[in-house]
C-alpha cells in the first residue's frame, strides 16, 4: 500500500484522490477547506499550501505529491509563484516525486498541432506564469533534488469541471437559456475530461519513463464549441442550444463586472482558432486512452440534473 498527497480539491485533484484511494491506496488530500470526497482511504486534510513547512509535514512518508492546487484565475500572478515554490521545496526536503497539473497556455499561440515537446513560447500573463512554475521545476529535477513531471490539460470537460464552455455554454444550454461564447464557435477546439487528467496524472507518478518531461491529456473530443453544445443538448435531452458568439469588445465589457470574465480576453486567442493537442506520446508511452465524449457529456448531463436549483 502507497501513501499519496495531493494539493487541491477540484474536480481534477477529487478525481485523482478518489481514483488512488479505490485502487487501494492511502491519501492525504489537502485544500484550505478540507474539503473533497468522502472515502475511507482519503483523509481529508485542512491546510495552506503556500506553507511549505506544513507541507512538508504532510508529505512525510509519501510516494508523490500531486499539485492540483489553483488560486483563484483573476490573482494568479500574485498567487501562483510563492504557492508553486512551496509546493516544490515541500517535495525536495520530504524526498516525494512531484506531479504537476498545468495547461497549454505556456506555449503560446500554435499553428498546427500542439504536442507536448514544443517550445514554450507563451503570450499572456498567466502562460508566463505557468511557463516560470515548470522551468523552475525542472531545474530542481535536473539538479538532482527531486523527480518532477508535468501532465498539460486543455479546457476541461467533466462533472464540476471549470472552463469558458462549461462556464460560458454548458450550464446555461443545460437550463434551456441562450449561450454566448468568447470565440469561434466553429473552430475545432480540444476538451479535457477531469477523470482522464487525473488517470494521466496517476501514470505519469507510476512511470519511469515519465520525469523530467511534460505529457499532455488525451483528449476526449476535438469538437467545436457548437458541436459539443449540440451534443450536450442531446445528451440531456433539452431543447436545440441558442448560441452566438461575443465579441472581444463585448468580452471586454462583460469584464468590467466580472474579474474572473476579464481573465478570458488574453486567452482568446486559444478560442478563437484551430486547437489541437497530439497526445500520442501518452497514449503510446502512459497507456491512456481517452474517455469517448458522449460518455463525458451524460455524466455533465446528470451532474447539472441533480445540482441545479
Amino acid at each position: 500500500m502507497t501513501t499519496y498527497l495531493v494539493l487541491g480539491a477540484g474536480a481534477t485533484g477529487a478525481a485523482v484522490a478518489r481514483q488512488l484511494a479505490d485502487g487501494g491506496d492511502e491519501v492525504r488530500l489537502l485544500s484550505r477547506r478540507g474539503s473533497g470526497p468522502a472515502h475511507p482511504r482519503i483523509e481529508r486534510v485542512p491546510a495552506d499550501a503556500n506553507d511549505a513547512a506544513a507541507l512538508t509535514e504532510h508529505a512525510a512518508g509519501v510516494q508523490t505529491i500531486f499539485n492540483c492546487a489553483m488560486p483563484p484565475y483573476d490573482k494568479w500572478p500574485a498567487l501562483f509563484p510563492p504557492l508553486a515554490a512551496a509546493n516544490l521545496a515541500a517535495a525536495q526536503r520530504s524526498g516525494a516525486d512531484y506531479v504537476m497539473l498545468g495547461n497549454i497556455y505556456a506555449y503560446g499561440a500554435v499553428e498546427g498541432p500542439l504536442s507536448a515537446d514544443l517550445p514554450l513560447a507563451p503570450t499572456s500573463v498567466k502562460g508566463k506564469v505557468r511557463a516560470r512554475m515548470w522551468e523552475d521545476a525542472l531545474a530542481a529535477h535536473e539538479a538532482g533534488r527531486v523527480r518532477v513531471t508535468e501532465v498539460r490539460a486543455s479546457d476541461f470537460l467533466g462533472a464540476g469541471a471549470v472552463s469558458p464552455f462549461t462556464l460560458m455554454i454548458g450550464a446555461r444550454v443545460l437550463a434551456g437559456e441562450p449561450a454566448a461564447f468568447p470565440g469561434d464557435l466553429d473552430a475545432p477546439h480540444s476538451w479535457s475530461y477531469t477523470e482522464d487528467a487525473a488517470r494521466t496524472l496517476i501514470a505519469a507518478a507510476r512511470s519511469d519513463h515519465s520525469w523530467g518531461r511534460p505529457w499532455l491529456v488525451p483528449s476526449t473530443s476535438d469538437d467545436s464549441a457548437r458541436a459539443l453544445a449540440i451534443r450536450l443538448a442531446e445528451a440531456a435531452d433539452v431543447p436545440a442550444p441558442r448560441l452566438s458568439e461575443l465579441s472581444a469588445a463585448e468580452l471586454e465589457q462583460l469584464g468590467r463586472q466580472d474579474s474572473i470574465v476579464a481573465e478570458l480576453s488574453e486567452m482568446r486567442y486559444l478560442l478563437d482558432r484551430p486547437t489541437i493537442l497530439d497526445a500520442s506520446p501518452t497514449t503510446s508511452i502512459l497507456g491512456i486512452q481517452p474517455t469517448a465524449v458522449d460518455v463525458v457529456l451524460s455524466e455533465m448531463a446528470k451532474h447539472h440534473a441533480t445540482t441545479a436549483g
